[in-house]
């Protein structure tokens, strides 16, 4: 039995039409005569796509029983005894109601699959895994109910139902996908045009990326290598000269004009040795490139063209963009350059740009820094096959010239001429080929043009002498040419080597690289595979990693093709070939550079430790100045009633006696809150508070923390059918007492201090409404410092402590709090909490089945104070926003 085959519709946001689209998949199927069933769709109330469903067979569904309440939920047995061909099951990452079968709706799509049913399915793109952070950056809201991505991903098709912002805008005005009291709540939230804009580009480039990975793949299956230009990738040629800055840009503006365009620069490396690119110039390119929003790579290749071809039609582009030759005009005679070759031999599917720039003929500045040793290495292999040519083939040619014309020019000036091309030749191809063409000069100049003629013999001393002559000038000439050679490149070698040493010390003391960016660096400097620093504590123990970059990296420097210790315990490792003795020494500095970065991050790290403990003293050294009056105060006035009580000269009444003790008990009670914030604040500066989180429902707690308040200050709003937050029930208590005394203080007489609860996704959001003077934006994350009084509150107000302490047991909590204006004046604490796990809005109340929950609750939730609430209720107006 063979796997069913999976379709999605996938949407932007609610309501575009993904249910509608899949019902009209269903009934075309059903005419061409399939057999096709609805497993499970959701209407929501919309008409139109309740209509669709007439028709259409449907599988009863499973009745469950939850809290208390019934639901119901896609019947996979049902399903499965049924055995269709195709079944639609709308709302793939939908969370099943507790006791079902599964729970997620994935999971019962992924049995139907198994057992060979054909599934149509929709899946809304905020409810890929990959993508809830980036939906919650976006809308605020963060998704309960997620699909991993690769169910998505191994889908057999996947089709895009899109529409417009405002087109989507008019529907829900229109009442077409919420009901009319949630539409306006709805507009002003999560379905702004902003928040559609930004949802329907992540579908789209999801989608697109999704298509690359497909048509990658059907190529690959097929073997075809020519682009297919479905869509504009731009490779970038890149030498390390200057002129690749003005090369990126200009591609840039070419991927603009169409869209999707998509950048990719690419340095191509030999691999013997050090490069001759800049490393400074290459880092500020990437740099550039990523700012631009393409991508940098760097490749391997001795012959460049055939690199940078087989780079470009690799990843399918569809243009390369190369810079103006820089070499000199006599450079050409030496072949016709990378931009030439390249255009030649990209064939009639890849455009190649040839970019003009002002390093145009201007040379490369200095060699690639080749090994010495190597002969004819210097010159690079086609001068030295030019050099080889001048020296064999050419005095043949001259020879043969001078023996068939009439005029005999002399033997001193064919030995002048034959000189040439020994000069020629040792300039092209370096010592060897000169030394050939002065050997091979000599022999000829002494076969045709020393008497006797065509004999190995000469019989005039005089020609003796010029030919000894020839051959000595010959060689030294090439000596000198060689000589010169070398030493022009050893120059050049050590000022690419100084260079690089120079960049890397001025990074590293500046603090500009990471251990990741400088084995980066080791990686792309000598054309390595992959780069390791390797460290161990003595000289017994295993090695272990610090830092690695590359495929496969070793585990042992014996491992590696080439090991740089570092000190006794430390080497630098490299994978990839075996470099040569005179780059060891720029790969030693990279490893004493790596061992500093090393060092220096985790220097780093205790610095932060060292701060944090600073930070600790700096808060006690101000806690002892800001209590030396908070604590007084108190003390001042518990000590001045009782001394009045003891007194036994004053006959007090029992009016008086109990004024002072209710006194003694007022500053006792000032007492305790002011030590008990202080000792909180400790704990919170120390980190030695350790929550211990249970789930709990916010009706026991927060009265609990209105017990130190005026009982008719606060109106309390928390409906009883919340779900249960994950809380340490003390630490909540001591931050809602915190944050109601504070509104309180500050509210008006006469005016309540409103204190309502209500779910937002995944959490829940308890907000603490005042009607004060309110505080300015730019003081409002002020407010939560220690030791910080807003305005100019008195100094008997307290230490300013409390929202300090607040904040610190709500974010130990993995809550957040933060302030609000309040509408109208004053305001508004919100005290963001999680929900308890599988302790979401109860199923089947105000649309927990839809994977829409999340957006509903961002239309209608805290923001709107007439607006239902995720569990049903409806809260009642306040003087606030909930």
């Amino acid at each position: 039995m063979g796997r069913g085959k999976l379709r999605i519709y996938l949407g932007a946001a609610p309501g575009v039409g993904k249910t509608y689209a899949m019902l009209a998949e269903g009934h075309r199927r059903l005419e061409r005569g399939a057999d096709c069933v609805v497993g499970f769709v959701e209407h929501h109330g919309r008409p139109r796509t309740e209509v669709l469903l007439h028709g259409l067979e449907l599988v009863p569904r499973r009745e469950l029983s939850y809290r208390g309440s019934a639901f119901t939920e896609m019947d996979v047995d049902a399903v499965l005894a049924r055995r269709p061909a195709i079944a639609l099951v709308d709302e793939l990452a939908h969370t099943n109601v507790p006791g079902s079968r599964n729970a997620k709706r994935w999971q019962d799509v992924e049995e139907l699959l198994r057992a060979g049913i054909d599934v149509v399915s929709t899946v809304n793109i905020q409810h890929l895994e990959s993508l809830g952070d980036v939906v919650e950056a976006i809308t605020g809201v963060r998704q309960r109910e997620t699909v991993p991505d690769e169910v998505v991903r191994r889908a057999d098709q996947i089709e895009l139902v899109d529409m417009s912002p405002q087109a989507l805008r008019r529907r829900m005005a229109h009442g077409n996908i919420y009901q009319p009291d949630k539409v306006d709540a709805a507009l002003s939230n999560y379905f702004r045009p902003g928040n559609l804009t930004a949802l329907r580009e992540l579908a789209l480039l999801w989608v697109a990326d999704r298509v690359d990975e497909y048509l990658q793949q059907y190529r690959g299956e097929h073997g075809i290598r020519s682009p297919w230009q479905a869509r504009e990738r731009i490779v970038v040629g890149l030498t390390g000269g200057p002129e690749g800055r003005t090369l990126i840009r200009r591609a840039a503006r070419l991927a603009e004009k169409g869209a999707g365009g998509e950048v990719l620069a690419v340095y191509i490396a030999r691999s013997d040795g050090l490069t001759a690119a800049s490393p400074k110039e290459l880092a500020i390119q990437r740099t550039l490139v990523e700012d631009l929003g393409g991508t940098f790579h760097h490749v391997i290749g001795d012959n460049i063209p055939d690199a940078l071809l087989e780079f470009a039609r690799g990843v399918n582009a569809s243009q390369i963009v190369l810079g103006s030759s820089r070499r000199k005009t006599w450079q050409y005679l030496l072949g016709p350059g990378v931009g030439a070759t390249v255009a030649r031999e990209s064939g009639p599917d890849l455009d190649v740009h040839i970019v003009t720039h002002e390093e145009v003929a201007r040379g490369r500045g200095r060699g690639r820094g080749l090994p010495a040793a190597r002969a004819g290495a210097l010159l690079g292999r086609t001068r030295t096959v030019a050099g080889w040519v001048v020296a064999v083939v050419c005095p043949a040619l001259l020879a043969v010239l001078l023996t068939h014309i009439d005029v005999d020019p002399g033997i001193a000036n064919e030995m002048l001429l034959f000189l040439g091309l020994t000069v020629a030749a040792a300039l092209l191809g370096g010592l060897f080929p000169a030394l050939a063409s002065a050997a091979f000069g000599s022999l000829l100049l002494n076969y045709y043009f020393a008497p006797p003629l065509h004999q190995f013999t000469v019989s005039d001393p005089r020609n003796i002498v010029a030919i000894v002559v020839f051959f000595s000038v010959a060689v030294s000439v090439a000596s000198v040419v060689d000589l010169a050679a070398r030493r022009t490149q050893q120059a050049a070698r050590l000022r690419a080597e100084s260079e690089i040493l120079s960049f890397l010390a001025g990074s590293v003391l500046r603090g500009e690289t990471t251990l990741d960016a400088l084995l980066e660096r080791v990686r792309e400097t000598f054309g390595m595979e992959s780069v390791t620093l390797l460290e161990r504590q003595s000289d017994t123990d295993p090695w272990t990693s610090a830092g690695s970059l590359g495929p496969n990296p070793v585990t042992r420097p014996e491992d590696a093709d080439v090991d740089m210790p570092v000190g006794e315990h430390m080497a630098l490792a490299l994978s990839g070939r075996v470099l040569p003795a005179e780059d060891r020494r720029v790969l030693g500095a990279f490893a004493a550079q790596a061992a500093v970065v090393l060092d220096r991050q985790r220097l780093v790290g205790e610095a932060e430790e060292a701060r944090r403990l600073a930070e600790g003293n700096k808060i006690r050294t101000a806690l002892l100045a800001a209590v030396s009056h908070d604590l007084r105060t108190p003390l001042a006035s518990i000590k001045a009633s009782v001394s009045s009580l003891r007194s036994e000269d004053v006959d007090w009444s029992e009016e008086d006696r109990a004024e002072l003790l209710a006194g003694i008990e007022q500053g006792a009670d000032r007492l305790d809150h002011v030590v008990g914030n202080l000792l909180d604040m400790s704990r919170l500066q120390t980190g030695t508070v350790t929550p211990l989180i249970r789930p709990v429902y916010l009706d026991e707690v927060v009265p609990m923390a209105l017990a130190g308040v005026p009982e008719d200050s606060v109106q309390l709003d928390i409906p009883e059918t919340l779900p249960m937050v994950a809380v340490d029930p003390g630490l909540l208590e001591r931050t809602v007492a915190n944050v109601v005394e504070n509104a309180v203080k500050y509210s008006p007489d006469g005016q309540l201090v409103t204190v309502a609860a209500s779910v937002l996704a995944d959490r829940v959001e308890v907000r603490v409404v005042d009607r004060g003077p309110g505080v300015p934006d730019e003081a409002k994350d002020r407010i939560f410092a220690p030791f910080q009084r807003h305005g100019d509150a008195p100094r008997g107000a307290g230490v300013g402590l409390g929202l300090a302490v607040a904040r610190g047991f709500a974010e130990a909590m993995a809550g957040t709090l933060t302030a609000e204006d309040t509408p109208g004046g004053g305001l508004t604490m919100v005290l963001n909490l999680p929900a308890a796990d599988g302790e979401g809005p109860a199923p089947g109340e105000a649309g927990a089945h839809s994977p829409e929950t999340p957006e509903k609750a961002a239309a209608t939730g805290p923001q709107d104070p007439a607006a239902p609430s995720q569990d049903g209720v409806r809260i009642r107006e306040k003087a606030g926003p909930q």
